[in-house]
């Protein structure tokens, strides 16, 4: 992980942030950035983080601590990232992060493939007796949507994964009632040579736009109002699209089974997308080092 960017930059882009406030012992800005990069990775809370930098060597190692040196407390680590939050850093450091690998060559803008997936809320969900829609009042910003005939309350997570190295090039995060397709326009890069997307994708408009702006449309056709069925020629296509498209799918499972992403770890829509950037970031380094190694 180490020597897969130049940290030096992401110093620089965080050096505005101060990891404690005047009174508390300060942390140098890069070293909290890397202590929020352990935690995704290992998918600990503040608490369980404060004694991972306590005992582990690996983990000072990393974050730049030596074996002298205190360590953050879990209120610090909390601080910092809502500090992060604030200045829109999390969103700023993805960004510079996908920069650097593509200066390096590892995005390969073959094609971008888009997905979602269901992610629960960290709050308890509300009583269904309490009428459809009905809302957590510790996440006013968690919600209701179906799949699969079972209800499910929290988020959505919407990524677009560049289809030739799988590094992660958008992420959003929604309410789980939010449409795929209501996303997709945010998930697309513009310099991609195609779109990949299951028939959640499908808008007539955005298929004009892609032609327009010379990306190919690969996005899988669905059924409309009063057609049995999709022409053979559709169905083919479908056919050609789906595992190509579902390659998106293996990212899900590392962020489900690998770093613990099943449900989200705060209680709003902005701390919780700000946890997602994070995810995505610790995904991203780990996915380069594989490639580069």
């Amino acid at each position: 992980m180490a020597a897969v960017l130049d940290w030096s930059a992401i110093e620089q882009l965080v050096a505005v942030v101060h990891a404690a406030p005047e009174g508390r012992k300060a942390y140098p800005p890069l070293v909290m950035v890397k202590v929020l990069l352990l935690q995704q990775w290992y998918g600990l809370s503040d608490p369980r983080l404060e004694e991972a930098l306590s005992d582990t060597l690996s983990f000072r190692r990393f974050a730049g601590l030596g074996l002298g040196d205190g360590t953050p407390d879990h209120s610090t680590i909390s601080r910092f990232r809502a500090a992060l939050r604030a200045a829109a850093l999390d969103a700023a450091l993805f960004a510079e992060v996908a920069r650097q690998f593509e200066a390096q060559g590892l995005i390969l803008k073959q094609g971008t493939l888009m997905d979602a997936t269901l992610v629960a809320a960290q709050a308890r969900r509300p009583s269904l007796d309490r009428g459809a829609g009905a809302k957590s009042p510790v996440d006013a910003d968690a919600d209701w949507t179906k799949k699969g005939g079972k209800s499910h309350f929290g988020y959505k997570a919407h990524l677009a994964v560049d289809a030739g190295s799988g590094l992660i090039r958008q992420a959003i995060l929604t309410p789980a009632k939010t449409f795929e397709s209501e996303v997709a326009d945010g998930l697309m890069c513009g310099d991609e040579r195609a779109v990949y997307g299951d028939k959640a994708y499908e808008h007539k408009a955005r298929r004009v736009r892609l032609k327009a702006a010379g990306i190919k449309d690969r996005i899988m056709h669905r059924s409309h109002k009063n057609q049995a069925r999709l022409p053979h020629w559709q169905q083919r296509r479908n056919r050609l699209i789906a595992p190509i498209r579902a390659a998106v799918e293996r990212v899900f499972g590392t962020l489900k089974r690998g770093y613990g992403y099943r449900s989200v770890r705060y209680y709003t829509l902005a701390a919780n997308a700000t946890q997602l950037r994070l995810l995505a970031i610790a995904y991203n380094l780990r996915r380069a080092a594989a490639i580069a190694g």
